[in-house]
């Protein structure tokens, strides 16, 4: 059986991604696995992406998981492994990906720069993962 590694954020780019995973694993017969990375704060400042207290850590980011996986075309009798991982994103993803046949990441590409460019996790995976990578870009 094969692997896909999927990176979740709970941004609309990575729900496509995650949705472009699954559609994958189907056509496959692929075993999914869907990471969410979160690193912890000592600060109670907002703070944009996935940054949470580590008390609260696993729990937030498999509330992340669970509703990327709730706001997609799930497949009856498809199964899908959720994994919370206190990382950086891109290292989890790579360290997940050792095993995988297939990494998939978003891209949000955010402004005029952004159409041109992937972003910093969607990089890092491109350039370090050990196997092939898909970058699913945003809808326009």
């Amino acid at each position: 059986m094969q692997k896909i590694v999927v990176g979740v954020d709970g941004s609309p780019a990575s729900r496509q991604a995650l949705q472009w995973a699954i559609d994958e694993a189907v056509r496959r017969d692929a075993a999914v696995i869907a990471i969410h990375a979160w690193e912890a704060v000592l600060t109670h400042a907002q703070v944009r992406g996935a940054f949470y207290h580590e008390e609260s850590g696993p729990e937030l980011a498999q509330a992340v998981l669970e509703d990327a996986l709730a706001a997609i075309d799930l497949p009856e009798g498809t199964s899908v492994e959720r994994r919370g991982v206190r990382s950086d994103p891109a290292r989890a993803v790579i360290e997940a990906a050792k095993d995988a046949d297939l990494v998939v990441v978003g891209s949000r590409r955010m402004g005029p720069l952004g159409r041109l460019v992937l972003g910093s996790v969607s990089t890092h995976v491109v350039h370090h993962a050990p196997c092939p990578v898909v970058v699913v870009p945003a809808e326009a």
